[in-house]
């Protein structure tokens, strides 16, 4: 066989449920990479002889490979932040208190319109590598603290480029339907018809978006605006997902998943009804324990609801300045697990396999199986559990991305 790298001495949990195995492991496993990738993986007894003399090969010490982690929801490019917001709560204000001090989202937005491309990308690129060091190899950013054409845009852009200039790969999300402006606080409806009418085909003409998400709630956009923002986005041919069911329960996980959206994320007031049509549609249900965890919520997701219907769990960081300050995809694991009770398994599966699936990445990335892109992560553990029991010291020992060494 010729192949570019082979890794023996290794424990491999693929996080392929095709495998009947816990994790889809496989003890003392071998993988081989071609070109980018998997051209082989299975029992180190049945690997294939190849030229021990041409080929690099990698030991792992009896320690763990996984596929490369996935952080399905982020709002990683922002200005600014709001430690001063989070002090003054902490001091008796109120959220009113806040906002009539300019804070809030509006405080992010307006730091966003202010900041150039170079400063919004260099903040950015600090919070991609702490993620990359941590075993991310793809990740999603939303844009939705500029609300206005201009910004988005530009959020877009400093995103895109991202991707471009970084080892982990960057989906790109439109979220100009985060919140209502205040140029528009009077007028909702005209905002919306500003993001379908001038922000949507702009970000369609410059190829900024591989998907379109809206903020369904109470404070932001009702059932029919949102419909309306979806509905424009797939016809566009763009994916769709929403923010949904995360103050209230409006519906709008059972409108998105009809449509076909992806994912629907946060869901903590998700009710069976909603998770059937989800089930239903073959729609993710994304678990954002860090937003949960800091905004100290009481109103857990429907866990055991979104086990019965065989809905795919995904975990996620929300990344964002206002709500889930937390850049580790390694913490959102253990969070997962004890504030959410999922298994450290679902929790794996919840930054891989179906974190894949839920930014339509399904058969490229999300698992260690013939075929898929080269991505994996090796980790100084004994288990795989080990990777939601523990946090703070960082067991990433490398980062492989389409079969290049990008962490070690």
């Amino acid at each position: 066989m010729s192949w570019d790298q082979v890794w023996v001495d290794i424990n491999a949990a693929t996080m392929d449920a095709d495998l009947s195995t816990a994790y889809g492991a496989i003890t003392d496993a071998a993988l081989a990479v071609k070109d980018g990738k998997i051209a082989w993986v299975g029992p180190r007894t049945q690997l294939p002889e190849f030229d021990v003399l041409s080929t690099p090969v990698y030991r792992g010490k009896g320690k763990w490979l996984t596929p490369g982690l996935i952080d399905a929801h982020t709002h990683l490019v922002f200005a600014g932040n709001r430690a001063n917001e989070f002090e003054m709560r902490l001091n008796g204000a109120s959220y009113e208190d806040i906002a009539r001090a300019g804070g809030g989202i509006i405080s992010t937005v307006k730091a966003c319109r202010e900041a150039d491309e170079a400063e919004l990308f260099e903040s950015a690129r600090k919070r991609l590598n702490a993620l990359g060091k941590e075993g991310v190899t793809t990740v999603e950013i939303k844009s939705g603290y500029g609300l206005d054409t201009d910004t988005e845009l530009k959020m877009l852009r400093v995103a895109r480029e991202l991707g471009k200039h970084h080892h982990v790969d960057v989906q790109t999300t439109f979220l100009g339907a985060h919140a209502i402006p205040p140029e528009y606080k009077d007028n909702a409806d005209a905002y919306v018809d500003l993001v379908i009418n001038d922000m949507l085909p702009k970000v369609i003409e410059q190829d900024l978006a591989d998907a379109v998400d809206v903020f369904c709630e109470g404070i932001a956009f009702d059932l029919a605006q949102t419909e309306k923002v979806l509905t424009a986005a797939k016809q566009a041919g763009l994916k769709i997902k929403l923010h949904a069911e995360q103050l209230s329960n409006i519906g709008g996980s059972e409108m998105a998943a009809k449509l076909g959206a992806k994912s629907v994320d946060h869901i903590e007031y998700l009710d069976e009804q909603g998770v059937k049509a989800i089930s239903d549609n073959g729609t993710c249900a994304v678990l954002l324990p860090g937003a949960f965890y800091f905004l100290r919520e009481t109103k857990l997701p429907p866990i055991e609801l979104l086990r019965q219907h065989k809905v795919p769990m995904v975990v996620a960081s929300d990344f964002n300045p206002g709500s889930s300050p937390l850049c580790s995809t390694q913490l959102m694991l253990n969070m997962a697990c004890t504030l959410f009770r999922l298994t450290p398994e679902e929790a794996l599966a919840g930054v891989t396999v179906n974190a894949a699936k839920a930014l339509g990445l399904e058969d490229k990335v999300g698992q260690l199986k013939l075929g898929m892109q080269a991505d994996f992560c090796l980790w100084d553990i004994d288990s795989p559990a080990e990777l939601a029991y523990s946090f703070g010291v960082n067991p990433c020992i490398n980062v492989v991305k389409n079969g290049q060494l990008v962490h070690q």
